[in-house]
């Protein structure tokens, strides 16, 4: 028997942790968020650490080279930091993290699930997951879709640089084989234009029935660290039991899938890196 059976783990939470080493990091985190390299004072007044005290970390975070000294008085990172950003950076994953997150909203929903990436003209899908009870679309594992008829496809389009989205709509709209529709009524282009803005803001499109009779659909995007789409996530199910009205269940649990991928990716939420 080893010598660790019949003993009991501590909970991680309650595991003793060395504090100093947490208060540097706190100190190295504040220093990382400021928008501007902060004073002694500044750090001082957001930590509620005595100068002197702070102080003897910031020596300490200077001697290693995880900060560095701007101007003699403020602190931005230094070289040390930035390595390691550079590591984390190499081991991530963003559709690994993508498809782990899917799979675990899968679990939870028990609704049909799907992630998309741009394959450059169009969301191309990579991941689908059926519900215990399959909704009857026409959509499956490396099918692409239209970037006007499909949930995914409005998000790609809504954050596509101004010059590319255009072309694309004005290409469209030029012999449109059906408009856009939301919420059963037909887009015409300036319509769609202030349709995608509202898309754009919320990084959320929803479907209620539009192109799939009975059918709810809901998608949301993951971001890089340069606000740029890494992929989509997309929600679908039955409109009898698939509440996808902002504030419902299932919003709020997609909308918290995709922006702890994203921030697992670049530290940072959707809505922070818009700001």
């Amino acid at each position: 028997m080893s010598e660790s059976a019949g003993k009991s783990v501590p909970d991680e939470g309650l595991r003793q942790g060395i504090g100093s080493l947490e208060l540097g990091l706190q100190i190295l985190n504040a220093i990382a968020e400021a928008p501007q390299p902060p004073s002694l004072k500044n750090l001082s007044d957001q930590l509620q650490l005595s100068p002197s005290r702070l102080h003897k970390y910031l020596v300490s975070l200077l001697r290693l080279d995880f900060i560095t000294q701007v101007n003699g008085s403020r602190y931005t990172l230094g070289t040390a930091a930035l390595t390691l950003g550079i590591a984390a950076l190499r081991h991530i994953d963003p559709i690994q993290l993508a498809f782990d997150a899917c799979e675990r909203l899968h679990a939870i929903t028990d609704r049909t699930l799907s992630v998309t990436i741009w394959n450059g003209s169009a969301p191309l899908v990579i991941k689908w997951l059926d519900a215990s009870r399959p909704v009857a679309v026409n959509v499956r594992l490396g099918t692409e879709l239209s970037p006007f008829f499909s949930a995914s496809g409005r998000l790609f389009l809504a954050h596509l640089p101004v010059q590319r989205r255009e072309q694309i709509i004005d290409a469209f709209y030029a012999a449109p084989p059906a408009l856009p529709r939301y919420r059963g009524q037909g887009l015409e282009r300036a319509e769609f234009t202030r349709h995608l803005e509202q898309v754009r803001s919320t990084n959320l499109c929803a479907f209620y029935g539009d192109f799939l009779p009975d059918i709810n659909v809901l998608s949301s995007a993951i971001f890089d660290i340069n606000g740029q789409i890494q992929a989509i996530i997309t929600l679908m199910g039955m409109s009898g039991d698939t509440e996808i009205e902002p504030g419902s269940r299932h919003q709020r649990l997609l909308s918290a899938c995709t922006r702890s991928v994203t921030r697992q990716i670049c530290g940072k939420t959707p809505t922070e890196l818009s700001a």
